[in-house]
């Protein structure tokens, strides 16, 4: 059975040491000093091993159940979700004013990350009930706000975003879903969504759907599209639960993972619906929810490569398996643990220098979302724009490829369903598919978030890098193993750049060739400036003399090998996006 241990260690060294939060001038990160976020994030971490890590293989193997119409979770989640809400989990960053805690952000996401390591499936349910309680504070009237808000934050009712439908996923402007004007406000939705995360469940006592749907004569396209909040049960002028609305669950989609959590086939039959924001607008509003749900995601990806991670490592330094080629290490033993072997040693050195990249740009990522919305700084905004997709489609991507690696170094029992290691491949496979699949979000990369603004977000991003590698530029300890790295992957992001600017006008098929190849440069970009500062915060309190030298050596070594190994990628990806379209275009559709 594999365990997990939550990285509280390495949170607080990025949050006080690379971050400093208690320092910055952001809203509430003067309340952010050490001695609370360890309090909250080892408490955090005792929920998640103890409580949610034993749940996720028994909703791996039990699933969701549909009977009668309502679905059952599997065994313990029903009680764990209890815990959660009694501990006031399901709200930490949402106002006081709703029944939250209003801390930032950025503890939220650290506290996310355990939950979601320890149990993906289980935390979908409140993670998307939070940004579904998102896009109805930002968007919602007053009556709405008070209405939905305190009963869902905490997770008395959740919440789920419905999208997809049969026939379109990506493309939302083939939509059929309609809503039919009442005359009193409100609307009759009618229409099928697909791949409906929490759709219906029996862990809350309400859920409210919050649904795209055309208004019969509006724009046609993606321009026609409104938002609405669709109750499972219509909520009374009181704020009781009335009848039971038109919306039913037919099925729950068998699926590859996150077999835990229920993602249902949605039907709307003339249910009862209230537009959210404008109408057209909807996709405005939506995006306030894919937005939060696509940095969440990303940190997804993070989540489970760190607890296939760790298992992986108990499994190798446990396993006895030839011998050390430089000479016996287990002398007592009738072989050597797998970890004395260098190639062990080096899927290791990619998971871990991955993971803890990782978690400084997630955390970074979180810090500008602060930033933004609470200190309402416009730059940090254009950032956390710029970086969403690359948060979202990096870390997935590579986050699933740790997993893979982890399972690897099982051999023949990373295979074998009893050993665990294969449900950490199958539940981080979605992530790289769901809230907008990586091709896409490379797509959006490139195709809009670079040119956004007159491409300003970008520029200051390269500026970002420039600054720091100039303001220490006489620190020797960094000059050869992070600052010249850094200084060359950033030139071929920019050198990529240069090309899609050059060529994408006169040949989009050129610039969009290369488009995942830039997500994955920019996001090894963003890692490399992310071990830069992690190396000199280590450097820093080595210096100043530490009782945990340990740590902080470790810290460095594994910055070193990120640095030389991982890092120079960004001259493959920088070849292939100058190579162009040609090859990509070369076969007309009938050769392939």
């Amino acid at each position: 059975m594999p365990s997990y241990t939550a990285p509280t260690r390495d949170m607080q060294f990025v949050l006080h040491e690379v971050l400093n939060v208690s320092e910055q001038t952001t809203p509430g990160y003067a309340e952010l000093e050490p001695d609370f976020t360890k309090a909250v994030l080892e408490e955090a971490g005792k929920i998640a091993s103890e409580v949610l890590m034993p749940l996720n293989a028994v909703g791996d193997t039990e699933g969701c159940v549909l009977e009668n119409g309502v679905v059952r979770t599997p065994k313990g989640f029903k009680e764990a979700f209890e815990q959660m809400k009694e501990g006031g989990w399901t709200a930490l960053d949402l106002p006081e004013e709703f029944g939250g805690q209003y801390m930032p952000y950025i503890l939220g996401t650290a506290v996310g990350e355990m939950f979601s390591a320890a149990n993906q499936a289980f935390t979908m349910y409140q993670g998307l009930t939070h940004g579904a309680a998102s896009a109805i504070l930002v968007h919602g009237s007053e009556d709405q706000k008070a209405t939905y808000l305190p009963k869902m934050a905490n997770c008395e009712w959740t919440g789920t975003m419905n999208l997809t439908e049969p026939h379109c996923g990506t493309d939302l402007g083939l939509m059929r879903t309609k809503a039919e004007p009442q005359g009193d406000g409100s609307y009759k939705i009618t229409g099928q969504k697909i791949f409906i995360s929490s759709g219906e469940h029996d862990m809350a006592d309400n859920i409210i759907h919050l649904v795209l749907a055309k208004i019969p004569g509006g724009p046609e396209g993606i321009k026609g599209v409104s938002l609405f909040i669709v109750p499972k049960f219509i909520v009374k002028e009181d704020g009781s639960l009335g009848d039971r609305n038109g919306v039913t669950c037919g099925k729950i989609e068998e699926k590859m993972g996150i077999h835990g959590n229920s993602t249902c086939v949605m039907n709307y039959d003339g249910a009862t619906g209230w537009l959210l924001g404008e109408e057209h607008k909807g996709m405005r509003a939506m995006f306030t929810m894919m937005n939060e749900a696509r940095i969440g995601v990303g940190m997804q990806g993070l989540a489970q490569a760190e607890v296939a991670y760790q298992n992986a490592l108990a499994y190798a330094k446990d396993r006895l398996q030839g011998r050390a080629v430089t000479g016996t290490e287990n002398p007592n033993g009738p072989a050597d643990p797998l970890i004395v072997h260098p190639d062990i040693r080096r899927s290791l050195m990619d998971q871990k220098s991955f993971i803890e990249g990782a978690r400084a740009f997630m955390l970074w990522g979180a810090e500008l979302i602060d930033r933004s919305h609470r200190g309402n700084d416009a730059a940090a905004e254009g950032l956390i724009s710029l970086m969403t997709p690359v948060i979202k489609g990096f870390l997935t991507d590579e986050g699933y490829d740790m997993t893979v690696l982890a399972q690897q170094i099982y051999g023949g029992h990373g295979y074998i369903e009893e050993w665990g290691m294969s449900q950490f491949t199958r539940d981080a496979r979605i992530a790289m598919i769901y809230e907008g699949a990586n091709g896409v979000q490379a797509l959006d990369l490139v195709g809009r978030k670079l040119a956004q603004d007159g491409g300003k977000h970008v520029m200051a991003f390269f500026e970002l890098v420039k600054t720091f590698l100039k303001e220490n530029e006489g620190n020797e300890a960094l000059k050869a193993d992070f600052l010249d790295p850094l200084k060359a992957a950033s030139k071929d992001l920019q050198a990529s750049a240069m090309f899609f600017m050059q060529n994408g006008m006169k040949n989009p098929n050129a610039a969009l060739s290369g488009s995942y190849d830039f997500m994955h440069l920019f996001g090894h970009v963003c890692l490399g400036l992310m071990w830069a500062r992690m190396a000199k915060s280590a450097h820093a309190a080595l210096e100043a003399g530490t009782s945990d030298e340990a740590f902080y050596k470790t810290k460095l070594a594994t910055g070193r090998f990120y640095m030389k190994r991982r890092l120079p990628a960004t001259a493959l990806h920088l070849a292939r996006i100058q190579s162009g379209a040609d090859t990509v275009m070369a076969l007309e559709a009938e050769a392939f």
